[in-house]
């Protein structure tokens, strides 16, 4: 029914009053309805999917740059979805055999299942192994072998996760162990929500698929410093409150560079420089009492005068050159 009556659906409902009747019939919208669970309530927030959202494609760019130095091919990873279902729904859209590891989240309640298709775990083995990832293994079950060629792949994708996720909290993303079964791989109960986030795998212009399977009931202490907090940018907790100009600024102040003081410069002859033996003399064209030149980054960036301060050989910066030659 709409939330404002026309008048015509007024005068209706009031001569059905008059006569007895209790029910106003309204024409039917075309509208589609879409029926909604009340088992299953939306833990997520849009907010709050949005923000992961964002957290899993600075994972997904940091985790496809890893791969292109790795394989030494072209790598794309896009985030296609993420959905609330039920954990036994999740279940039943797992293949046999799989490609499951389980993780935790250290010091945390919180269990995960990492899903790599078969067919992109065989690749990735394929060209860790110097292939070009066109095998001809007849079966898709992962061999012991091909576990600890992936646990490369697996470890890496813990670590990227441990930094896209500094901007709620610092998290400790851990593997647990490999599964080919999902009945094996259980992280929570069959009628609880999880949030399921997939990823599409683009190596050589070969699509799969890859999926983060997590627990939301246990995702709630998480969930709740996102409602909390404002992200208008991903950014580690470390640097919150400051602007990226003050976070540059400061590594480039912590950057170190090489320093060279030149004392002077002389021309000899090829012969002379053979017959140099210990001991010997060579005169520099520049005098005592002159200035030095000081290159930062072989760049003649100071004039100076050495000397000795605290014990130790120093040199007294007198003028700058680089100005000087703008």
């Amino acid at each position: 029914m709409a939330e404002v009556l026309s008048q015509q659906e007024i005068d209706l409902l009031l001569n059905n009053a008059k006569s007895g009747q209790e029910t106003l019939h309204v024409e039917s919208s075309d509208k589609e309805i879409i029926p909604f669970d009340f088992r299953l309530p939306n833990r997520v927030s849009k907010n709050q999917l949005r923000t992961i959202r964002n957290i899993h494609e600075l994972f997904s760019e940091s985790f496809s740059s890893y791969l292109v130095s790795k394989l030494q091919t072209m790598v794309t990873i896009n985030v296609t979805s993420i959905d609330q279902i039920y954990y036994s729904e999740y279940v039943l859209s797992v293949g046999n055999p799989a490609c499951l590891f389980t993780f935790q989240i250290g010091n945390m309640d919180i269990k995960g299942i990492l899903e790599l298709n078969t067919d992109l775990a065989l690749n990735l083995v394929d060209r860790l192994l110097g292939g070009i990832g066109k095998g001809n293994k007849q079966t898709k079950i992962i061999t012991p072998i091909e576990q600890k060629v992936l646990n490369v792949i697996v470890e890496r994708i813990m670590l990227d996760l441990n930094k896209s996720w500094q901007s709620v909290e610092n998290l400790d993303f851990q593997i647990e162990r490999f599964e080919p079964d999902i009945d094996f791989a259980q992280i929570t109960s069959q009628n609880e929500a999880v949030l399921v986030i997939s990823f599409e795998v683009i190596i050589a212009e070969q699509p799969y698929m890859m999926n983060f399977c997590f627990a939301t009931f246990a995702f709630d202490s998480i969930l709740a410093k996102m409602s909390s907090q404002k992200f208008s940018s991903v950014k580690p907790v470390k640097y919150k409150g400051t602007t990226a100009r003050e976070i540059i600024s400061n590594h480039l102040f912590k950057t170190t560079l090489p320093v060279v003081v030149e004392f002077g410069s002389a021309k000899i002859t090829v012969n002379d420089l053979l017959d140099l033996k210990k001991g010997d003399i060579i005169k520099l064209n520049d005098r005592v009492n002159e200035d030095h030149v000081v290159k930062v980054s072989n760049i003649n960036f100071f004039a100076g005068r050495t000397g000795i301060a605290n014990n130790h050989k120093a040199i007294k910066i007198t003028k700058m050159l680089y100005r000087e030659k703008k």
